[in-house]
C-alpha cells in the first residue's frame, strides 16, 4: 500500500505540471520536453521498481540533527524545486587536491547562466575523472562543495537541497552539517545520469518514502527537462 500511494503521488504531481503546461496562453519557453529518472539503482527504471532497491537516499536535517526534519516530514514544496547542475572538474581537484565547489567557481557559473534561482536545488556533476560509486568510501568523502559557498548558496540564494552523484559523509564537516540541518537543508546522494541534464532549466521532484526515520532514507528523483 505504502508503494501504492508513493506511485500515485508520482502521478498526480505530474498530472498536475503536464495540465498546468498545457493550459491556454502556455509559451512554448515553459513547457518540459522530457523527464530523466536520476535514480540510481539496477531497477530505478523499471516499471515496479521500489525505493528499497535504488542507491540514491535522502539526507534529511533530522539525520544531521535530531528534532529537525525527517525526511518525511520535509514540507511538499521543498520537494518540487528549480534544479541548477554545477560541474566539478574532478581531474583538475585531483591535481589541485581540492574536491569541492568554491565560491570562485559558482561566481563563474553565474557569470556565465545568471544568477542562481531562489530556492533551487543545486546538483554537483563530477566531470573528467569520475569516481566509481562501487568503490567510493562514503565514511571519508565529504560533501563536494566548500563550507563558505556552501553557506552562500544557502544564505544568499536560499538553496533548498544539494544532489550529488557519490555517497557523501556529512560528519567530516560539523559546522557544515549543522547549518544545512538548521536551514532545513536536505542532500540526496548517489543520484546519476547528470549527464543528460542542461545547467539549468530543468524542474527536479524529489520523492521520499513518508516516514520519520531519522537516517537516510531511499528516495526518487526527477527532472523534468525543458
Amino acid at each position: 500500500m505504502r508503494i501504492r500511494s508513493f506511485i500515485i503521488a508520482y502521478a498526480l504531481v505530474l498530472a498536475i505540471l503536464l495540465f498546468a503546461d498545457r493550459r491556454p496562453g502556455s509559451t512554448q519557453q515553459d513547457r518540459y520536453s522530457h523527464v530523466v529518472d536520476l535514480t540510481e539503482g539496477e531497477n530505478a527504471t523499471a516499471p515496479h521498481a521500489t525505493a528499497p532497491e535504488s542507491r540514491t537516499r535522502i539526507i534529511a536535517p533530522g539525520a544531521l540533527i535530531p528534532g529537525t526534519w525527517a525526511a518525511g516530514q520535509i514540507p511538499p514544496e521543498r520537494l518540487v524545486a528549480p534544479l541548477v547542475i554545477i560541474d566539478l572538474n574532478a581531474a583538475v581537484a585531483a591535481v589541485e587536491g581540492s574536491p569541492q565547489i568554491s565560491l570562485d567557481d559558482i561566481a563563474a557559473w553565474e557569470s556565465h547562466h545568471g544568477m542562481i534561482p531562489q530556492g533551487a536545488v543545486v546538483a554537483i556533476r563530477r566531470t573528467g575523472a569520475r569516481d566509481d560509486l562501487s568503490t567510493t568510501d562514503p565514511s571519508t568523502t565529504p560533501l563536494p562543495i566548500a563550507r563558505d559557498a556552501a553557506q552562500f548558496l544557502i544564505d544568499a540564494r536560499y538553496t533548498i537541497a544539494f544532489a550529488v552523484e557519490t555517497p557523501v559523509n556529512l560528519t567530516s564537516d560539523r559546522t557544515l552539517a549543522r547549518q544545512l540541518a538548521l536551514h532545513g537543508t536536505y542532500v540526496v546522494e548517489g543520484t546519476a545520469r547528470f549527464t543528460s541534464l542542461p545547467a539549468t532549466g530543468s524542474l527536479v521532484i524529489v520523492a521520499p518514502a513518508k516516514n520519520k526515520k531519522a537516517g537516510a532514507t531511499p528516495v526518487r528523483i526527477l527532472a523534468m527537462v525543458r
